[in-house]
C-alpha cells in the first residue's frame, strides 16, 4: 500500500519534525522553515524541473524543498552545513533513492573535485536554494565562477536583494551587485514569497530569483577582480558624483587626477554623472580607459 504523501512543508509536519528533534533554530546561519506547499510547486515550476533535471540544492534544512525535487526530478545533490539537519534528513527523505546530502559548505567546494567530474555529463543541470540573506551574494558569484555547466539558478532570497540583481540602470536598486550579476546572467523574479508562509516568520518577504547564463558576458575586461572592486568603488558613497568616488578610491602618489580626468574625457562620460547611471558597457569602457589594476 503507497504511504500518504505528507509534504514536509506544512505549519504542523514541521514542528513536529521540529520537537521530535529539539531543533532551535540558528540566527547565525539565517535558518527559517518554509511551511506552504504551493511555493515549492512554484519552484519547481520556475526552474522547469522534470525527469530528465540534475539538482544542486543548497540549504536543504529538513528537506521541505528537497523532497519536492526528488518528486520531479532525476537527481538531486544536496549540500547542508549543520550537521543537525544531515541527520533529520537521513529521516524526512528516507523514501527517496535519488537523493545524495552532502555534509559540507558549499562555500568551501570545488566543483573541480573528481567527485563532481559527473555534473559536467548531466543532461540538464540547475541549482535551487532557499538562501539566507548574510550568505546570498558569496554563494550566487561562487556558482557563477564556478565553472559549473548549469542551465539555471532557481534562488528564494530576501526581496530587497532580488530586486538589487534584477534593476534597471537608473533606478534606486541598481548598485555594483546588479552589474556583477548581470553581466555574466539573465536574471528575472519568478514570484514574491510572504513572510507569514515561514517558521520562524522573518522580517521581510523573498523572493525567488532565477538566473540563466548569458551566451556570453555583456563586457570582456582585462581583470575581472580588479572591474568588479572598480564598480564597487564607483558606487561608494551613492549620493557623491562619479568624479569625487573614483578621485577617493584611486587618486594617489601613483594616480594623478589628470589622469581620471583624461579617461573620462576619453570615453565621454560626465564627471558630474553618478554610478546608477552608467550601463555596464559605460562602466567596463571607463575602466579599460583609467587602466586600473587589482594591487
Amino acid at each position: 500500500m503507497t504511504r500518504e504523501f505528507r509534504p514536509i512543508a506544512t505549519p504542523t509536519r514541521t514542528v513536529e519534525i521540529m520537537r521530535a528533534h529539539d531543533i532551535q533554530m540558528k540566527k547565525s546561519l539565517g535558518q527559517n522553515f518554509l511551511v506552504e506547499p504551493r511555493m515549492l510547486e512554484k519552484m519547481i515550476e520556475a526552474g522547469q524541473v522534470d525527469a530528465t533535471t540534475t539538482v544542486i540544492e543548497i540549504g536543504p534544512g529538513i528537506g521541505a524543498l528537497t523532497e519536492y525535487l526528488a518528486r520531479h526530478a532525476k537527481r538531486v545533490l544536496a549540500f547542508e552545513i549543520d550537521q543537525r539537519f544531515v541527520t533529520i534528513l537521513a529521516e524526512t527523505l528516507a523514501d527517496y533513492d535519488n537523493v545524495q546530502v552532502v555534509h559540507r559548505d558549499i562555500l568551501s567546494v570545488d566543483f573541480a573535485e573528481p567527485e563532481f567530474a559527473w555534473l559536467k555529463d548531466e543532461e540538464k543541470l540547475i541549482v535551487v536554494a532557499n538562501l539566507p540573506y548574510y550568505i546570498t551574494t558569496p554563494i550566487i558569484m561562487n556558482l557563477i565562477a564556478s565553472g559549473l555547466p548549469f542551465q539555471s539558478l532557481v534562488m528564494m532570497m530576501q526581496k530587497e536583494v532580488a530586486e538589487r540583481m534584477t534593476a534597471s540602470v537608473g533606478t534606486k536598486a541598481y548598485n555594483s551587485l546588479t552589474v556583477a550579476i548581470q553581466n555574466e546572467m539573465e536574471s528575472d523574479i519568478a514570484f514574491i514569497v510572504p513572510k507569514n508562509v515561514f517558521i520562524p516568520k522573518p522580517n521581510v518577504d523573498s523572493a525567488v530569483l532565477r538566473l540563466k547564463r548569458r551566451l556570453q558576458p555583456q563586457v570582456e575586461v582585462s581583470d575581472n577582480e580588479a572591474f568588479q572592486h572598480f564598480v564597487q568603488n564607483a558606487f561608494k558613497q551613492r549620493r557623491k558624483t562619479l568624479w569625487n568616488n573614483l578621485k577617493s578610491a584611486y587618486v594617489n602618489e601613483a594616480y594623478a587626477a589628470e589622469q581620471l580626468e583624461q579617461a573620462l574625457e576619453r570615453v565621454g562620460i560626465q564627471a558630474t554623472r553618478r554610478a546608477e547611471t552608467l550601463t555596464i558597457q559605460e562602466f567596463a569602457q571607463l575602466f579599460e580607459a583609467m587602466n586600473v589594476v587589482e594591487q
